[in-house]
């Protein structure tokens, strides 16, 4: 049974939620198993380590690039009409949100989808960050913080279409977007190689990339297979964290879609990862001195990922392997604003 068929015996939202869950699924157990984290990856390129931590990442972040411009060559995938590229965009709300996420993620110690994975493997400590992170993007989406956020993104807007596409603004194309995808995959496997042996850095980065990659193209398949208008969307976690809390304390019966099934995907992964891995291990406050920190940095990363435009996955990977010009803004700023908490917090 193809893809037309399955929408047309069971709707879209079914078909939609269900890719939600297996390609979360598919994410949550090759980052646990690859201790992705973009936090930890800043941290050893501030560092100047360059270890296993950075080589992951680099692995996660060039596959997904590769994968989405070579799908966009071979007609598997169109990012012209995703809200990063079409949509006006605030590259204000980009810078400002971009640094605040990357001090809230030093403070949090993990990027939101690394606190995701670790709630899966018993971390309470993940876990409060997380609600609270869930609790701050619905409160900068429609909220008491709302007004605050859109005052900020107000300050430098940028027009949707090609304004908004490096590949456009650079005229490189995506067969250039492919030639610079491989040159970052050049060096993900340079940097992979000087952190010495490790199967699950290799598997677990490339398969995070890829399921990212996945994401997309299934998103983009649904919506060209379907009757509906389906917006076509990649993996990101702030606004299915909103999504989830609302559906949870206030309305229940919100339409199911892809963000419905993504974060229990990621969360089952993450568990099968842990439990294979014999990981999985309850660990809580040691102190009550270190819960203010993570609080703080919940808040930060919440409010920084609605600004931005999403979190280190949605901005950073998803909208960065199509080339969006302010989810590559956002991404260089969650790098910057990394390293000035790192060196203000905890040196």
């Amino acid at each position: 049974m193809n893809l037309s068929s399955l929408i047309e015996h069971f709707g879209e939202p079914t078909i939609l939620a269900t890719g939600g869950v297996l390609i979360g699924a598919l994410f949550g157990y090759f980052a646990q198993r690859s201790k992705f984290c973009l936090r930890s990856a800043a941290l050893e390129f501030w560092h100047w380590r360059f270890g296993e931590k950075l080589a992951v990442w680099l692995l996660t972040f060039s596959s997904a690039l590769v994968a989405v411009q070579w799908l966009t060559l071979a007609h598997h995938m169109d990012a012209s009409s995703t809200r990063q590229i079409a949509a006006t965009g605030s590259i204000s709300g980009a810078i400002v949100g971009g640094l605040l996420f990357g001090a809230g993620m030093i403070l949090t110690r993990g990027c939101v989808s690394r606190l995701l994975v670790l709630s899966a493997n018993g971390n309470l400590r993940a876990l409060l960050s997380g609600l609270v992170f869930a609790v701050t993007t619905q409160a900068a989406l429609a909220g008491v913080l709302a007004p605050l956020r859109e005052s900020i993104s107000s300050w430098w807007l940028v027009r949707g279409g090609d304004a908004r596409n490096l590949l456009a603004i650079t005229h490189l194309g995506n067969a250039g977007g492919l030639a610079v995808g491989i040159a970052w995959l050049m060096a993900a496997i340079y940097f992979s190689l000087r952190s010495g042996q490790g199967l699950w850095k290799w598997v677990g980065g490339i398969g995070a990339g890829l399921s990212v990659a996945l994401a997309w193209s299934f998103n983009y398949e649904v919506s060209r297979q379907s009757f509906q208008v389906i917006p076509v969307q990649g993996m990101t976690f702030s606004g299915p964290s909103a999504e989830w809390l609302m559906r949870l304390v206030a309305t229940p019966d919100l339409e199911i879609g892809f963000n419905f099934g993504l974060l229990p995907g990621v969360f089952v992964g993450s568990f099968l990862g842990s439990w294979q891995a014999k990981e999985f291990k309850i660990e809580g406050f040691t102190d009550g001195h270190s819960m203010p920190r993570y609080i703080a940095g919940s808040i930060l990363m919440g409010f920084g990922a609605m600004l931005a435009g999403g979190c280190a996955v949605g901005a950073g990977i998803t909208g960065g392997s199509i080339f969006a010009l302010t989810a590559w803004i956002a991404l260089v700023c969650m790098w910057l604003g990394a390293a000035v908490a790192d060196r203000l917090v905890d040196h």
